[in-house]
């Protein structure tokens, strides 16, 4: 019998212990099938915007084909930090990182703090690769679960606080939260700035939504309305969601001016740069993409509204309306298993789901429904889910 190898060829035991990606591997499953409707992963059917393709392939065509700084373009910088102060506060480019990607930009931000065995907070039911990224640094999770009613999601503030001990390194929130669509009000805001800074806890703010929100003026509240700029607060967002650039793959930290030496060197020793093309389409998007937002604000505004409400329609599923994101996400009575559930709705029905157990144990009673798409698309995959549901589907 062979002896056990004393020198396994394996990756590190934090990256084993990760979970594989439940939402993956249910895009794996139906791969090549054309008649599922795909309302599983997080990602508008409409292409990006020609003029923020146009600007992408003008760089290409100018032999921009070279490295930028590690930070970025300064004149996508720039344009960043206007953007940012009109949105919130006065904001200096010395404060903006760019990244590749929305998921690059936190990857890098937890690598700037976190070491081995710190203790950190997240907000749950949340996006997988957000619960991922402290534990593969080695870090140890805690989380406190919002708690659902058909009135809307609700922060339960005062559990919250009382998980924010002293010594706790960081709070990972993300709001509008991707998969729920909840949103945090601006008085919680203030109670968890103060307590943060009372014990010099670090706020990493994922905003990827915040102009995916319908109630106010349409930009959802921020820490970096709050923050003064030296305070522990770094707010991470993506091209992807607002301006359509899923594919793209760019994004921007937010960050204390003191930190940026050394996020420029952890940029280097990741990717050392985001490609200048796609940091040009950037730059046509956030000076001249206010109209994109408004017509993908209003088109998923009228999806939701169109969504929930067939889903309230249908006996057994509970449903909050989403203050924010492009996600409904809704309990089934008498559903156990919300993987193998959604792997039927894809093998017999045609219908792409995404499960609730991919955003941690708390989102297990439930499904994510992506509805940035036509309402034909989502009628469609209503009269699915009521056949699914009729047959006995749990």
């Amino acid at each position: 019998m062979r002896q056990e190898d004393p020198h396994p060829v394996q990756a590190r035991a934090a990256v084993r212990a990760l979970g594989a990606s439940k939402i993956r591997e249910l895009v794996n499953a139906g791969i090549g099938r054309k008649d599922v409707l795909p309302f599983w992963v997080g990602e508008p059917d409409e292409p990006t915007p020609e003029f923020i393709r146009r600007a992408g392939i003008a760089s290409i065509e100018a032999g921009e084909v070279f490295y930028s700084h590690n930070l970025g373009l300064h004149r996508l910088r720039e344009a960043l930090a206007a953007y940012l102060t009109r949105l919130h506060r006065p904001t200096a480019s010395a404060e903006i990182a760019v990244t590749s990607a929305g998921v690059n930009a936190l990857m890098l931000v937890s690598q700037l703090l976190l070491d081995p065995g710190d203790r950190v907070v997240e907000v749950v039911p949340l996006w997988p690769n957000l619960q991922e990224i402290p534990r593969i640094l080695g870090a140890t999770v805690a989380t406190v679960a919002l708690e659902f009613s058909p009135a809307g999601w609700r922060l339960d503030l005062g559990r919250l606080i009382a998980e924010l001990t002293p010594g706790t390194k960081a709070l990972y929130l993300n709001s509008p939260n991707n998969p729920t669509g909840w949103t945090i009000s601006r008085d919680d805001q203030k109670a968890i700035l103060d307590h943060c800074r009372r014990h010099g806890i670090w706020i990493f703010a994922d905003d990827a939504y915040e102009r995916l929100y319908y109630e106010g003026n349409h930009v959802a509240p921020s820490f970096l309305d709050l923050a003064d700029p030296g305070d522990r607060v770094i707010s991470t967002n993506t091209f992807s969601k607002s301006w359509l650039m899923t594919g793209w793959r760019l994004g921007w930290a937010v960050v204390p001016q003191a930190l940026e030496a050394d996020l420029a060197k952890l940029i280097e020793y990741n990717t050392s740069c985001a490609p200048v093309f796609v940091q040009r389409a950037g730059i046509a998007a956030v000076t001249q993409g206010e109209p994109v937002i408004a017509h993908a604000l209003g088109r998923f505004r009228k999806a939701r509204d169109f969504l929930v409400g067939e889903l309230r329609k249908i006996p057994g599923v509970e449903v909050a309306m989403p203050s924010g994101t492009m996600y409904a996400f809704f309990g089934v009575l008498g559903m156990t298993d919300s993987l193998a559930f959604c792997k039927k709705l894809v093998a017999d029905y045609g219908l792409g789901l995404a499960p609730g157990a991919a955003f941690g144990p708390h989102g297990e009673d439930y499904v994510r429904w992506c509805f940035a798409a036509g309402e034909d698309k989502l009628a469609e995959g209503v009269a699915r889910l009521r056949r699914a549901l009729h047959a006995g589907t749990k």
